[in-house]
């Protein structure tokens, strides 16, 4: 305001300026938006000053310091730099650093203190011993890399940063709103987090209220006071965004309240309460990181677009498939077939591999075949070429003639053989390779399992089972170290089938006869050797090759190469598959070449040993990954005898992989001098399918130079080959891996779809036609015609040649020259929002973050999850042990910053792991089907993570507007509304008015029954061991009941009306109490005693609910009066706070001259308080009128008379479970037998056995009774059955409750205890509220039909479409159909009740095909609630409701509760069709998120099923975030796995993302009696930091 008043404006833009603030006041418009609207509006009256904007160029002085600063660090070095690269480095700090010109505003998680500092370094290895995330190289970049002249040629040379053009512009509302983020809040908005250490874990204990039970809940005070934290645990506090916009007004959201307590806020510990949006206070260690997010996330109003209910399945695929036409698309001409060059013939070359070796046996057996080096403990050993020869011959003999009989020997001729040999034992594999050959069967090389458990060790074996493997030959150190059961013999591994393990050593083997000798035989299409291949999903494929393509193979490179005999080669790869074995064992052999193998250990103790093997051996090749190049630089230090001149070709594996060639060239740079030439790196490229499918020749280095390409990386993830020729950082340099092979053809097609060629600037599959190729995939003849196979196809559909492909899973293109350049493979593809990702290319990103604080030895993984029918990006990382949990977090912040402003994609969640956890291949790498396999599992264990949905979920349906109001008979197009009748139903009428009938009240019935049978039974409590612990008759029920009413009189000198609170555990007493209350003319109240082992929390909700009540005096037992006078007591509640208390338990001995007499029905019974499943106490008034037509309905519904016994399991405080636990018996004459819910925890069967033993034929529970037995005696049902329990006479349980019926529990329930008599159609459900305790009571349906009609028919269960309810709409399908919901009828309509569905918005009633509010009018309905102040006006709509058109004389009461009613095909017994009234869920807990209507328990349900070890969870919202509770029954190390489960099952099930994700151990959601959540208890706990969370996460 000061910059504006001390300039000239006109009133014209001092107008708009005002304009601009009230719409940033209001939210209309983003901050970022308000500054830049208000800077254009200023621009004119600024004063300007020249050349501020001067860049400021780079000096040579930074930039050689820069550069003398990075050789230094490079040589000290301790890491792998498979993806080094300057270049790439330069941009992603230049990205970096971009992102840093806003404030950081990371908003960081909560964390117990016991989950901080654990590592796993129980396996920590020492340096350079494990490997990355190929299958052997460890990934990595020099750490710690001074990159000052890079950022500054980022930030002020002209077009060298790289363009952010964000992909989040075409994304949801959610993502946008991240992507406008002011500039104090952080750019990529990822979940960002802090550890808050704690000092210790609070005592968990149980609170209990009237109605409300919290399992295990916390003292709700807190004991840590930030304060005091010692100064090396404290961290500090996340930076404070919540004032980025200019004081706006609080909003406050008005939520009535029955009784309103008036007092000061608490303060928890030291931390400062402040107020939230809607008037709650709250702590500020939570709350504020909640304000933060909230804040973060608020946006300029957006109207939603108006339109029907759409499927919103078809709108998520248009968003993820929907082309957008201005992306870069392919320009040139249609690539063509690549010919290689003519396989030249061989003089005097052998038929076959086999007649070589025999060649090299007999002419030349002293040569030196193989030698294998060892450490300095061992001197190398050397196979001649006449050693192998015998050796393999011998084995041969032994295979066929020796295993098995010689009638039935267990090898015949094809038969596949398994070759299991370590890495460092190269000379007995080859023996064992070539004895196969010799022999004619099949091996199949594969890994050393180690342990059980070893990563894709099963797949292993499913691949062996498949090829019918039936032995496994191995060497004797090998056999001794595999893992072996009780009697000695290899233990049996998952998924591999029984082998016979065959020593291969020669001492075990017996010596074949003279005249024995195997037919050699020419190259042929017989199989030679099964080579495995891991896919992506971890399956595991057998490639076969033939002899023939083998062979070809050996002659292609061979000339490829330039191979001549008696030449030294160095090997450091894995010589069982791959271009390890090609070159060091067929092809070695073809020429009679001496292979010196340096094994994996003892690269891993001296890197250089490969280096100094080809100086003390002259060897003119080497094999080599780029990893082993680093891995010497990092050694290398002034080793002055090095010498490689005698190299003329350095063979790089791993050269398909884009990033190998910065390891190429700094390895040049640094041993040229050494003697190394450049036309010696020699990078290629092959794959299990097509074996070698390119190789650069040394000899062409002079005519053709090595050919390079600088690509865009923008435009290689749309699939199109773009050169970049500004400075742009955000590029690709690829190097050729050279030409086609000798006789082969090369050609690139299309990703999807037909396989047609690409054109010249296109990235597709590289596809090679040759010979040497392989044949098939060993037993999939239809994946191998479809997959393996392929026949290329031009433009117009014909076919290219006649030849057929066979596909290579490289990705890349044919640049200039025929030289094939590979940009990646299919394995590592990610298509993520409609752009294809390299998982190197992120991983490269990743790590040029800084890595050596971080990451362990560069141990690091990218795979992609499908979450909402699209591809998201996962990044996995191994933690160092010594780095911090806040250094961790903002690295792993600046790395989603780094691939946003590289990549331009969104990472979903990124996971930093305990070194050492992660799966390994076997020589050390990353096993990656296996970690995506645990992380989809939620399996991983994360020490850290961050979850990024905003980020990334671009794909969400559009937000909806509510429809316009429909009237009940109109029809709209599409399934929308069927106007076919009005939601309405209703009870039979009451007639037929028995004895009892005659009296209005109560207490004269019980007199009335005392008088004519005195005798009765009324009620039979059974104890905690099942016996019955006491009874009670019609006359002893009334004299007690007259001698309470005489100490009401006497002692607490009480009148007519006032209220007396009834403190008594569930028994007898209760009943006597609230009956000598009546005939005293007081108003009883029951209410939960305190918990004695949690009375500081439960005190005072009974102090509460008497002080709201206006209680003048409380009865209770002589035990619970003493506990109220206890000094723990009076440390909550002062003693002489409370009004009179009256023990019961000696009572008068005369009773009362005159029982009081009500002179109104219509005057006040009794108070019903509970606790409402919103969290709301409530006391409802029941009137004696009321009360009688509820029991008399309930009467006639249930067939009650005194000649039933009725089973009673039920909280007694109330509802409808205090009806049937005090009134029912006395109005109807039955025998209620009375089960406390709380003998249950002690004894879970004690319900059942007293239903079996009295054969009970009506029962009454809650659903926490049924879950209770449900989990108690799940594997308990056979000795119940021994013990004579019987329930086949149980014609009727009903479940008592205010919620929508849990169908998968009751169906639990019905197939657990089947076996022990229970009819399924025996369960049903009754359903009640507060303002009418009974609306809906299920009779008995297996007896046999009252002339009344009274029994009705069974329930049905529909299917409602889920999505269709979110728009208040009711939508059947089928069962088992997508999104289907299972709803169970609430029971049938009592007697004299009418139910209609009403919109509660416009009061008007509505189409059964509608979602509405049920209303009920009854004589039974409460009188209206109970309060303190008399406002009676608060709530008075819910008593006396009328239609805002139709009926609008008749008075409704509203339930609160969501429904709608459907007529059934069934019918009862007078013959009518049954109208089935299903309760959805309560009106205000509805969620309304993005336009639509959510209900807590479906998302609650998908929870519950993303991860086994989520026990209970709970939803709510504040604001606009969802908040997610769950409770962990695992280790506390498990925490971090439900993170990522929670948000994805969330995502694909509702399409909404979580906001919070908040993991509570078992029992901290709270309960009440009926077994309902408390979700508003558990908001406001969660808001007040009183949940104690072993977890809370931040999903932004």
């Amino acid at each position: 305001m000061a910059d504006r008043d001390s300039l000239p404006l006109s009133m014209e833009v001092r107008a708009r300026l005002a304009e601009l603030e009230l719409e940033l006041s209001e939210g209309d418009i983003t901050q970022k938006g308000y500054e830049k609207k208000r800077s254009k509006l200023l621009q004119a009256y600024l004063p300007h000053t020249p050349g501020a904007e001067r860049r400021v160029p780079v000096t040579p002085s930074s930039s050689s310091s820069s550069s003398s600063r990075y050789q230094r660090r490079r040589s000290t070095g301790s890491r792998d730099e498979r993806y080094r690269s300057d270049v790439h480095s330069e941009a992603v700090q230049a990205a970096l650093e971009r992102h840093s010109e806003r404030k950081m505003a990371v908003l960081l998680p909560s964390k117990r203190r016991s989950l901080i500092g654990q590592t796993s370094m129980d396996t920590y290895t020492p340096p350079d011993s494990s490997s990355g995330s190929d299958a052997e190289g460890s990934l990595g970049r020099a750490g710690g890399l001074n990159v000052d002249s890079w950022i500054n040629r980022a930030l002020h040379g002209s077009p060298s940063t790289s363009s952010s053009s964000s992909s989040h512009s075409n994304s949801s509302v959610n993502a946008a709103r991240l992507a406008e983020t002011s500039k104090h809040s952080y750019g990529i908005g990822p979940m960002s987090h802090l550890s808050l250490k704690r000092r210790g874990l609070r005592e968990m204990g149980v609170s209990t209220d009237n109605g409300f039970v919290i399992r295990h809940s916390t003292d709700y005070q807190s004991d840590r006071p930030w304060s005091s934290l010692d100064s090396e645990d404290s961290l500090s506090a996340p930076p404070d965004i919540t004032s980025y916009t200019s004081d706006p007004a609080p909003f406050s959201v008005q939520r009535p309240q029955v009784a309103i307590i008036t007092k000061a806020p608490p303060k928890y510990g030291n931390a400062e309460l402040m107020e939230t949006g809607d008037g709650v206070p709250v702590s500020s260690r939570v709350s504020a990181k909640i304000q933060q997010l909230v804040n973060t996330l608020k946006r300029p109003k957006r109207k939603p677009l108006r339109e029907f209910f759409v499927e919103d399945f078809e709108e998520l695929l248009e968003a993820v498939q929907q082309p957008d036409p201005s992306l870069p698309h392919p320009e040139g001409v249609e690539s063509t077939v690549i010919q290689g060059d003519e396989l030249d013939r061989i003089k005097n070359c052998p038929a076959s591999l086999e007649a070589a070796l025999l060649r090299w046996g007999a002419i030349a057996p002293k040569a030196p075949c193989l030698t294998t080096t060892h450490g300095s403990a061992k001197q190398p050993y050397t196979l001649t070429y006449g050693k192998l020869w015998s050796r393999s011959l011998k084995l041969a003999y032994n295979l066929l003639n020796k295993l098995g009989s010689k009638q039935e020997p267990i090898l015949h001729p094809g038969d596949r053989v398994a070759l299991v040999y370590p890495n460092n034992d190269p000379a007995a594999f080859m023996v064992a390779f070539y004895g196969c050959l010799l022999a004619e069967v099949v091996p199949v090389p594969i890994e050393v399992p180690l342990t059980k458990k070893d990563a894709g060790s099963q797949q292993i074996g499913f691949l062996l089972g498949s090829c019918g493997v039936a032995v496994a030959l191995t060497s004797d150190a090998c056999h001794k170290g595999l893992l072996k059961n009780t009697s000695g013999d290899i233990m049996q591994f998952k998924g591999w089938p029984k082998l016979l393990w065959v020593l291969s050593d020669s001492r075990h083997l017996s010596k074949p006869p003279r005249e024995y000798f195997p037919l050699i035989k020419d190259a042929n299409n017989d199989t030679a050797y099964i080579e495995y291949k891991t896919c992506k999903d971890g399956s595991v494929l057998g490639i076969t090759v033939t002899r023939m393509a083998m062979f070809t193979h050996c002659q292609t490179l061979t000339q490829t190469c330039g191979y001549t005999e008696a030449e030294t080669i160095v090997n450091v790869l894995d010589f069982k598959k791959g271009i390890g074995l090609w070159h060091s064992v067929q092809t070695s052999v073809f020429n009679m070449l001496h292979v010196v193998s340096v094994p994996y250990a003892l690269m891993k103790v001296n890197p250089l040993s490969w280096i100094q093997n080809i100086g003390k051996c002259k060897a003119k090749v080497a094999c080599v990954k780029s990893r082993d190049l680093h891995w010497a630089l990092m050694a290398q230090r002034d080793q002055t005898d090095t010498n490689m001149s005698s190299l003329r070709m350095l063979l790089i594996a791993d050269g398909s992989n884009p990033w190998s060639i910065s390891s190429c060239d700094a390895f040049l740079n640094v041993f040229q001098s050494m003697g190394l030439k450049s036309e010696v790196i020699c990078p290629c490229a092959g794959s299990p399918e097509a074996l070698t499918v390119a190789v650069r020749r040394p000899q062409e280095s002079g005519c053709k130079p090595a050919g390079r390409g600088v690509l865009s990386m923008t435009n290689l993830s749309h699939g199109v080959i773009r050169v970049d020729m500004g400075e742009k950082l955000s590029v690709l340099t690829l190097q050729d891996v050279g030409t086609a092979m000798p006789g082969a053809m090369v050609c690139v097609i299309k990703l999807e779809g037909v396989p047609q060629v690409c054109k010249t600037d296109e990235i597709g599959e590289i596809c090679v036609s040759s010979v040497a190729t392989g044949m098939s995939y060993f037993g999939l003849t239809g994946m191998s015609k479809n997959t393996f196979e392929v026949s290329p196809v031009s433009s117009d559909g014909g076919l290219v040649t006649d030849c057929v492909f066979v596909r290579s899973g490289l990705l890349g293109f044919v640049g200039p020259g025929g030289m094939v350049f590979v940009s990646g493979s299919l394995e590592g593809l990610m298509q993520v929002g409609g752009r294809k990702q390299n998982a190197d290319d992120i991983i490269a990103t990743a790590l040029a973050v800084e890595p050596m604080k971080f990451i362990y030895r560069g141990r690091t993984v990218v795979f992609s999850v499908t979450v909402l029918y699209d591809e998201r990006i996962v990044l996995v990382a191994e933690q160092r042990p010594d780095s911090t949990e806040e250094e961790s977090y903002q690295w792993m912040s600046r790395v989603l910053q780094a691939i946003d402003g590289i990549h331009q994609v969104g990472v979903y969640c990124l996971a930093l792991v305990p070194a050492n956890t992660l799966p390994k291949t076997p020589l050390g790498g990353i096993h990656l089907s296996e970690t995506k396999q645990l992380f989809l599992e939620g399996a991983l264990h994360p020490s850290s993570i961050l979850m990024c949905p905003h980020s990334c979920i671009n794909n969400l349906p559009k937000p909806r507007q509510k429809q316009p109001e429909v009237g009940p008979a109109s029809v709209m197009v599409g399934n929308l509304v069927a106007g076919k009748r009005m939601a309405q139903a209703s009870g039979r009428d009451l007639s037929n008015i028995d004895d009892n009938e005659q009296f209005l009240f109560l207490s004269e019935v019980l007199q009335w029954r005392a008088q004519t049978t005195p005798d009765h039974i009324l009620y039979t409590l059974i104890n905690s061991r099942g016996a019955v612990g006491s009874s009670l008759t019609c006359i002893q029920l009334h004299k007690k009941a007259e001698k309470i009413a005489t100490l009401l009189y006497e002692r607490g000198q009480l009148r007519d009306g006032d209220h007396v609170a009834l403190v008594y555990p569930p028994g007898l007493d209760l009943i006597a109490a609230f009956y000598g209350c009546l005939y005293a003319g007081c108003i009883p109240i029951t209410v939960r005693p305190p918990h004695p082992q949690n009375i500081s929390t439960t005190l005072p909700t009974v102090k509460m609910i008497l002080e709201v009540s206006r209680s003048v005096c409380a009865m209770t037992t002589q035990a619970i009066s003493k506990l109220l006078k206890s000094k723990d007591a009076s440390v909550a509640v002062d003693f002489k706070s409370w009004p009179l208390i009256l023990e019961t338990d000696d009572l008068p001995k005369r009773r009362s001259p005159l029982l009081y007499k009500p002179c109104d029905p219509d005057s006040l019974a009794y108070l019903d308080f509970s606790v409402s499943t919103t969290g709301m106490l409530a006391g409802v008034k029941m009137s004696h009128s009321g009360t009688s037509a509820l029991c008399r309905s309930i009467k006639l519904q249930c067939e009650l008379y005194p000649s039933r016994e009725v089973a009673v399991c039920l909280d007694p405080y109330c509802g409808l479970g205090f009806v049937l636990w005090c009134l029912c018996s006395v109005y109807a004459g039955q025998q209620s037998v009375l089960i406390s819910p709380m003998d249950l925890e002690v004894n879970p069967s004690l319900w059942l056995q007293s239903v079996s033993h009295f054969k009970v034929r009506d029962t009454f529970c809650s659903y926490s009774v049924m879950e209770l037995c449900t989990r108690s005696l799940s594997s308990l049902t056979d000795s119940l059955k021994a013990r004579g329990m019987d329930l086949t006479r149980v014609r009727s349980c009903v479940v008592v409750a205010e919620e929508r019926p849990r169908v998968s529990l009751t169906q639990s329930f019905c197939k657990l205890f089947k076996d022990v008599g229970l009819h399924p159609r025996a369960v049903s459900t009754a359903f009640g509220c507060r303002v009418n305790l009974a609306v809906c009571l299920q009779p008995h349906r297996l007896g046999k039909l009252a002339e009344q009609g009274t029994s009705g028919p069974d329930p049905t269960t529909v299917y409602v479409d889920m999505r269709a309810l979110r728009h208040d709409r009711v939508r059947l399908v089928e069962r088992g159909s997508p999104h289907s919901l299972p709803l169970m009828e609430s029971g049938k309509v009592l007697p004299g009740v009418r139910i209609i569905i009403a919109n509660p918005e416009t009061k008007g009633p509505i189409g059964d095909s509608h979602l509405g509010e049920i209303w009920v009018h009854s004589p039974q309905n409460a009188c209206g609630y109970f309060t303190v102040l008399g406002e009676e006006n608060v709530r008075s709509d819910h008593f006396g409701a009328r239609l805002s058109f139709g009926d609008t004389q008749t008075v409704w009461a509203r339930t609160g509760y969501l429904g709608f009613l459907r007529r059934t095909d069934l019918t009862d017994a007078n013959g009518e069709r049954h109208d089935a009234l299903y309760v959805v869920g309560a009106l205000d807990e509805v969620m309304e998120l993005r336009g639509m209507k959510y209900h807590p328990i479906d998302i609650e349900m998908s929870i519950i099923r993303a991860h086994r070890n989520i026990t209970e969870c709970a939803v709510f919202t504040w604001t606009n975030l969802l908040v997610v509770v769950v409770e962990l029954d695992g280790s506390e190390q498990e925490a971090l796995d439900l993170v990522p489960m929670v948000t994805n099952v969330v995502l694909e099930e509702h399409y909404l993302i979580v906001g919070v994700v908040v993991v509570v151990d078992t029992g901290v959601i709270p309960i009440n009696s009926r077994g309902e959540k408390q979700r508003m208890h558990l908001r406001d706990g969660f808001l007040a930091d009183q949940l104690d969370p072993i977890y809370v996460a931040y999903n932004m």
